[in-house]
């Protein structure tokens, strides 16, 4: 229309809402990503929904259910940059003097404090350790080395979790908690490069759910302590749903590795030479040897994805190993039936 770019920019500027106009919305938030910060605390990752996020405003996590004031609000030029507020669809972060990780969950809608007619963002689910295993220093002498180093990961990963624990036979520990396998080989290879300390693991274990004759239910994450048999009723453990992508020629090879570890078929589909395997498997199975001897049978060819599905009874027993006739704690697992006399006999082999 003949204007010239001046006119045309100060048309659009007059177009575009003002933060004060912004502001009038409640706010909500999504709290998409958190770190530890040695100077700063933990730096938060926020994407704003709704409404305006300014130095100064308290503000609140729906799911922790915990309110901070904002002491620093910025955005990524990639360098952090310091702003004024954060407008409706952008990305930035902010600080609220936060020392823990673990306060600020990953999928969290953000809030004013006082506000408690803002429904959150939906699809909000806690992380919640599927394996647990127990971590022991070999030389004792280096346990508040341990102790130490599992605190200084925790600071950047709210999804690990880790508690004390006292074996018989490996002196003071820690029983951890992890995300799945992958989760749990990074933290050890961390543990050593990182801190250099020598480390002892136990068996890999899940959660298990039990009944009780006595109407009661409890959750299992050691083997150590599981109820007499007497006690218990049944029996549940975690199945997942395995995807399982491979060349057709090694097909045949992988359907009896799951077949060996308990799995019942879901679906089989080609595409091309590549065959796609939908197994349910019971994650007791999976998290020993599975994901290794899945590797050498194929040449390494398969690609293998699970996620969790439900739990299922099943007839489950503790295997111990006795030493001298002593149970050794530490070398406790539970097993199905079936796979009992197989296991046990092939850990006395490799003790011997």
């Amino acid at each position: 229309s003949g204007l010239g770019i001046e006119e045309v920019l100060e048309s659009v500027v007059k177009l575009l809402p003002s933060p004060k106009g912004i502001q009038a919305n409640p706010l909500k938030a999504l709290l998409v990503d958190s770190w530890y910060d040695a100077y700063l605390g933990v730096v938060i990752l926020v994407r704003v929904i709704d409404g305006v996020i300014k130095k100064g405003m308290e503000i609140k996590f729906h799911q922790a259910d915990t309110k901070h004031l904002v002491e620093r609000v910025g955005c990524f030029t990639p360098k952090m940059v310091s702003t004024d507020y954060i407008n409706p669809g952008e990305l930035g972060f902010i600080t609220a003097a936060i020392k823990e990780v673990a306060q600020t969950k990953v999928g969290d809608t953000i809030v004013q404090a006082h506000d408690k007619k803002t429904d959150p963002l939906p699809g909000f689910k806690p992380s919640q350790p599927v394996v647990f295993c127990g971590l022991f220093p070999s030389n004792t002498a280096d346990f508040k080395f341990l102790q130490d180093a599992l605190s200084k990961l925790k600071l950047n990963d709210s999804s690990f979790h880790f508690e004390q624990e006292m074996s018989a036979a490996l002196g003071m520990g820690f029983r951890c908690g992890f995300l799945g396998l992958l989760h749990l080989e990074i933290i050890v290879e961390r543990l050593d490069r990182e801190f250099d300390i020598d480390l002892i693991t136990t068996a890999p274990s899940v959660i298990y759910n039990i009944a009780l004759n006595d109407g009661a239910s409890l959750e299992l994450h050691n083997p150590v302590d599981m109820p007499e048999v007497v006690k218990i009723q049944s029996i549940s453990e975690p199945w997942i749903k395995a995807t399982i992508i491979c060349p057709d020629e090694y097909l045949g090879s992988i359907i009896s590795l799951c077949e060996d570890k308990r799995g019942t078929q879901v679906e089989i589909s080609y595409s091309g030479t590549r065959v796609i395997l939908i197994y349910r498997l019971p994650l007791n199975e999976i998290v020993f040897d599975f994901y290794d001897r899945l590797k050498s049978i194929s040449s390494g060819y398969a690609s293998f994805n699970y996620e969790m599905d439900e739990y299922m009874e099943s007839d489950l027993v503790r295997l111990s190993v006795l030493v001298n006739e002593e149970p050794v704690d530490a070398l406790s697992i539970i097993v199905h039936r079936n796979f009992a006399e197989k296991k046990g006999r092939a850990v006395c082999e490799k003790l011997k």
